[in-house]
């Protein structure tokens, strides 16, 4: 079964554009709980910039139902990326007075281990809830094949030994022909990484091709970049700016059908969407949850799979939802705990949602309202 989600729940062009997120949504715990509440998968981002506290990690454990994964992308100092100096844990700024910036390949040991385990530690939580799924590293265009990359991976590998990590490498130089092609992959296999296919924009050396193949038993990663080719490589003001691209459906239907493909070869399936400019990778992420239960293997997703504790919750659009909820009473306390409501879900027929009665705080404040928990075929 395939899981989709975004990159990031959190990114300030989708929230400021203001159609996916309720008006209600205005904390980052409401934002994380509706998510949570249409797709079953979140890449985080912001990870990359800077190493989560064991209290949000917690955090977003705790506000997303069972089931729910995490794919983290791991901080930007193991990949390779300078990285700023302040943006690092406390203890470890103590044994780097008057420096600036790092290198990884420049950095002591000892600072090396101290980031390692302070990484390791603030993913705790959620290992502990069976929440965490891919480690994600994407490495710079700077990246090219050989020896010092190979060792470097394998000595992530070992930081990591209890985790699956997935590798994106983002120069064209490691697909460069069938012979170069089968040594990545057969790399990848060596490590039990998860190969990253990519669909982004084409014709540079800081891109590469899309290569459907899997070389890990347990997961398959398809991340979608967007295909603007206009912004990929211009002087943006942001990520969300260089990705701005939406998806035709007609494009996603040939996505769809390469990761169905390569979903029959591994345990579990991801798709995550960074064509992160506003709402443009959650409107297509729906889409293709949607055409995962047309198009994909032919069946409804297993209501008693683990990993779809929502039922297919996911394929209801957010309008969809609003429909069933006005049908409810308003929320306040002393309501039962639950609500069910029907309604007409395109490609999918007649389903029942079942609505619980959360409360939602804000600082001093607080209010009641119905978070859609369940969707079932009628």
């Amino acid at each position: 079964m395939t899981l989709v989600g975004h990159a990031s729940w959190a990114e300030k062009t989708l929230i400021d554009c203001g159609r996916f997120y309720p008006p209600d949504c205005k904390t980052p715990e409401a934002r994380l709980r509706y998510y949570a509440s249409i797709f079953p998968l979140v890449e985080v981002d912001s990870s990359y910039y800077a190493i989560p506290s064991q209290t949000n990690t917690h955090n977003w454990a705790a506000r997303t139902p069972e089931g729910f994964v995490f794919n983290v992308k791991a901080f930007r100092f193991f990949t390779g990326h300078q990285t700023d100096v302040q943006v690092l844990p406390r203890g470890v700024k103590e044994l780097l007075p008057g420096r600036k910036r790092l290198l990884y390949r420049d950095t002591a040991d000892e600072v090396k281990d101290a980031l390692w385990e302070a990484f390791h530690q603030s993913l705790e939580p959620l290992r502990l809830n069976g929440k965490l799924g891919l480690i994600h590293f994407q490495f710079p265009p700077s990246v090219v094949p050989s020896p010092r990359v190979v060792a470097h991976l394998e000595s992530i590998r070992q930081k990591l030994p209890r985790d699956t990590i997935s590798v994106e490498f983002r120069h064209s130089s490691w697909w460069d022909g069938t012979r170069r092609t089968v040594e990545t992959l057969a790399m990848l296999r060596a490590l039990n990484a998860v190969h990253t296919v990519v669909d982004g924009p084409r014709g540079f050396d800081n891109s590469v091709p899309p290569v459907w193949e899997v070389t890990n038993p347990n997961y398959t990663l398809v991340r979608l970049h967007g295909r603007n080719t206009e912004t990929y490589n211009a002087a943006v003001s942001s990520p969300a700016e260089r990705f701005s691209y939406e998806y035709s459906d007609a494009e996603l239907k040939g996505i769809i059908a390469e990761t169905v493909r390569l979903a029959y070869k591994a345990r579990h399936a991801h798709m995550i969407f960074n064509n992160c400019d506003e709402d443009k990778g959650v409107r297509n992420g729906m889409t293709a949850l949607k055409m995962l239960v047309q198009y994909g293997d032919g069946r409804m997703p297993d209501l008693k799979d683990p990993f779809h504790p929502n039922g297919v919750l996911a394929s209801v659009s957010v309008e969809e939802l609003s429909a069933a909820s006005s049908q409810l009473p308003p929320p306040a306390k002393g309501e039962p705990e639950t609500r069910e409501a029907e309604v007409e879900v395109a490609r999918i027929g007649r389903v029942r949602i079942t609505f619980q009665l959360r409360e939602m705080r804000h600082h001093k404040s607080s209010h009641m309202h119905w978070s859609a928990v369940f969707a079932q075929p009628i």
